[in-house]
């Protein structure tokens, strides 16, 4: 059982040393970049949603 964990832990690290491509240092912070500009759009959103969500129940429970 040992020799068959070792064995996984040595493929293991063959395969992400030298069979993996890794994103270079410009394409993770483009990417970066782009998962904040997202975050903050889908955060505006909600925001809105929920300021029009509380008018209007404000609307229909004071009337």
């Amino acid at each position: 059982m040992f020799k068959s964990i070792v064995t996984y832990c040595k493929d293991s690290y063959e395969e992400l040393a030298h069979k993996t491509t890794w994103p270079t240092r410009q394409e993770l912070t483009h990417t970066a970049i782009v998962v904040l500009i997202a975050s903050i759009v889908i955060a505006l959103v909600v925001f809105c949603m929920d300021t029009v969500f509380d008018s209007l129940m404000k609307f229909v429970y004071s009337a």
